[in-house]
């Protein structure tokens, strides 16, 4: 029964935050992001990223 209530919780919190967004007529681009992180933090997430797939492919379904 909790965790019917803290997914509940959840959707409805994102569903907030997101109708503010839109009242707000806040955009959110991850490619703007994308231009203000510096070389070594490109790097780091497309590594972190690639492991994961790596380690992804490698995990059989149970």
């Amino acid at each position: 029964m909790g965790w019917i209530i803290l997914i509940v919780g959840l959707l409805l919190l994102g569903g907030i935050i997101d109708f503010i967004a839109k009242k707000r007529n806040m955009k959110i681009d991850p490619e703007e992001g994308a231009k203000n992180a510096s070389d070594s933090e490109r790097i780091y997430v497309e590594t972190y990223m690639h492991n994961t797939k790596q380690n992804h492919d490698n995990i059989p379904f149970l």
